[in-house]
Parts: structure tokens; sequence; C-alpha cells
């Protein structure tokens, strides 16, 4: 589900902004490159202009152009990293909605399987969303089952549903964020907030994976047969 945003202070934002420094320049050749091009050329105009003119309030225009350009460098190839990082991933999409701004209120893998695939289910204003992972065939018995007992109490809200993946008919975990800002807008925020109760009423009651249950968490021999009032 959302969450309140919580303020952030100076230090810790600065802190965040080096952590995705360090992380996208581990994950991507470029970007380190990119970045000295993106200092390299705004200081060699602003000098040039300075020197030119001798209009010395041209520096602090110049340190804000610079500072613009590394941080759109940073934001579009932090991005990519996150992308290439997140593909093929379990459960990359429902961690990718919870970052995304805006309402939106996600619950992951509130179906699944012992063999990892999952559906996750997003409430939002475009009404309620699917978005599956996992084995295309597997999942999509998954997605139908999950509508059935979604469509008890969603009332007119739409539904969508998604099979995230690279093949064809899938929805790449690429272009997942843009497909959901595209979604038309159906739903006020109290439509949103009364879907969400109620699909919270309907999801707290406990739900077993479907497939196989792993070995290790088999009950033992005779445990059934102690549990036997005598």
């Amino acid at each position: 589900m959302a969450k309140p945003q919580e303020k952030v202070s100076f230090g810790e934002r600065l802190k965040q902004i080096g952590q995705v420094f360090s992380f996208t320049a581990k994950q991507d050749k470029w970007f380190v490159p990119l970045v000295v091009a993106a200092i390299a050329i705004p200081i060699a105009i602003t000098v040039t202009v300075v020197l030119l003119t001798g209009g010395w309030l041209w520096i602090p225009v110049g340190i804000l152009f610079t500072l613009l350009a590394v941080l759109i460098v940073l934001n579009l190839r932090s991005n990519t990293a996150m992308m290439n990082v997140a593909e093929g991933q379990p459960g990359a999409a429902a961690s990718l909605m919870e970052n995304m701004r805006g309402d939106w209120r996600v619950r992951p893998a509130a179906s699944s399987t012992t063999q990892f695939d999952m559906v996750h289910v997003v409430v939002g204003k475009p009404g309620v969303i699917l978005l599956a992972e996992g084995d295309p065939q597997r999942v999509r018995s998954l997605l139908s089952q999950e509508k059935k007992r979604l469509v008890k109490v969603i009332g007119n809200a739409p539904i969508y549903d998604f099979v995230i993946g690279p093949d064809e008919g899938q929805l790449s975990i690429r272009k997942l964020r843009s497909t959901m800002l595209r979604l038309p807008k159906n739903l006020t925020g109290k439509d949103v907030n009364s879907l969400d109760k109620r699909l919270g009423a309907l999801m707290s009651r406990p739900q077993m994976p479907k497939g196989a249950i792993p070995k290790n968490m088999r009950p033992s021999k005779g445990a059934f047969r102690q549990q036997r009032p005598r």
C-alpha cells in the first residue's frame, strides 16, 4: 500500500544522490565519461563567455547549467541502469510501482505459486491493475483466477492486466512506468480510497500458494495424528 512520504533532510538527500552515483557508475560504463562531458562543456562555454565579455555574472549561471547537466545525465543513466538490473528479477514490477510518483496502492504478490509466478495488484486512478510475472502460461491462469476473485468487490472500476516480459504480447519492464502513466484516470481520489479498503478486506484472508508444497514445508509424519483429540 502507498505510504505517506517522509521528509528527507538535506544530508540524507546528498547521501541518496551519492548512492545513486555509485550504483550507476558500477552498472554503466558510459556514465562517468558522460558526467565528465556534462561538467567540462558548460565550464568551457562559461569561461569563453567570461573572457570575451568580461561579465563575471556569467559564472554562477555556468555553475547552475553544469549542475543541471550532471543531474540530467544522472537521471537518464540511472534509470537505464535500474532497468538493466530489474529485468528478469522476480518482484521487479511491484518494486518499480512502489517507487513511482503518484497515488499507487501496491500489493506485491497478492497471488503467487511456489514456482515464483506472481500477480501484483495495484490500485490507482486508472482503476485496478494486475501485473503478472513468471512463466507466461502459468501466470495467465493465475491472472484469470485473480480477476474472478476481484470482480466480486471492485464494482464498476476498470481492471487492466499485463504480463511482464520481453516477448511479443508482454509488457517490457522498461515500458512499465510510461504505460502506467498513459492509462486514463477513471477514478477520483475518494474512489481510490474506497476501492483500496474493499480490496484490503478481501485480501486480508490468507491464501495458500498454488503448486506443490516444498518438502521442507511439509508437516512431519504423524503430525495430524498427534493433533487428534483423544
